[in-house]
């Protein structure tokens, strides 16, 4: 997420109540997480575990719970809390704003467009051309559709990513500054939910072809002309290339890639990152024939009790 303007390393240590280590006019131009940080970001860490992959990071900010050496060109923000502080920089550069029409006055819509009846359309949306959003979906601010998109009713585009910190009086919910992007000849059908990012965006690419009753997870990326099938869930922080073709009923963990092509079979467990170009089946998903094969053998198994009960009479 790109702040409004570049502020200074002071100003956002003013905005959070914390101190800093660096100049204080090092510029500031953003916050993300960890996966999607650029230079001039500003990113937080609050575990010894993941000290080093924050201060190696692409980041030039580090909002952290530890006074630590500053690696050369970049700067600190010590925080007794950066999860906290993390969401109060959310909260200020992008705030929630109530609408105050089912159609906001700031949104975009592209010409030849139609809108169902009772839709909501939030805030600073934009839509583009010939894009026909059926009755009763909501799309939340920010998000972006692109020409030609069809949605069908139900659907929801941009809630809260599911991220939240235990803490002892219960769970803390990490704030959603990011977005939906869908680009164009997108296809989306009842009842999905496409959550948005967290700083950055949610995106299915061009020619994509969603099913009834998917969830697709915070920062996802989907590629171009991919074809997922009904009650497929999809983590936070996957990327799933083009031509991919999912399935009924398949569930994917977060943080994995699957390759350009792949083909993932009905009822599906994708627990790790999965090749492009090949077939996989099973939980966890593995190779179409491997998975096949260790059926097979699995089934073999009461047989082969038997005979050997049979020799030991």
């Amino acid at each position: 997420m790109k702040l409004p303007r570049i502020h200074t390393l002071k100003e956002i240590a003013e905005i959070i109540n914390t101190s800093y280590v660096g100049d204080a006019t090092f510029p500031v131009h953003g916050m993300n997480e960890i996966h999607v940080v650029e230079a001039g970001d500003i990113v937080f860490v609050d575990h010894p575990k993941y000290y080093d992959k924050a201060l190696e990071s692409k980041a030039t900010i580090v909002l952290i719970n530890k006074q630590v050496d500053c690696p050369e060109g970049k700067a600190l923000l010590i925080s007794d809390d950066p999860f906290r502080d993390f969401n109060t920089l959310t909260n200020h550069f992008r705030p929630f704003v109530h609408a105050t029409a089912a159609i906001s006055p700031s949104a975009t819509i592209g010409e030849r467009t139609i809108i169902q009846p009772n839709c909501f359309i939030g805030n600073n949306v934009t839509i583009g051309d010939d894009c026909l959003i059926h009755a009763n979906v909501a799309i939340y601010d920010n998000a972006v559709i692109g020409n030609n998109v069809t949605i069908h009713s139900g659907t929801v585009l941009g809630a809260d990513a599911f991220y939240y910190k235990k803490r002892p009086e219960g769970f803390d919910k990490l704030r959603s500054g990011g977005r939906v992007v869908l680009e164009d000849n997108v296809d989306l059908g009842s009842l999905c939910t496409i959550d948005k990012g967290v700083t950055g965006d949610t995106t299915i690419k061009e020619g994509t072809k969603i099913d009834n009753q998917v969830h697709v997870g915070h920062d996802t990326v989907i590629g171009k002309k991919c074809l997922i099938a009904s009650q497929t869930g999809i983590a936070g922080c996957v990327v799933i290339e083009d031509e991919v073709t999912i399935w009924g009923q398949v569930g994917i963990t977060s943080g994995i890639t699957i390759g350009a092509k792949a083909v993932i079979s009905a009822q599906s467990g994708v627990s790790k990152s999965l090749e492009g170009g090949k077939s996989y089946f099973g939980t966890p998903a593995d190779d179409f024939r491997k998975k096949y094969k260790e059926i097979a053998s699995i089934r073999q198994i009461p047989e082969l009790i038997k005979k050997i009960e049979n020799l030991k009479e």
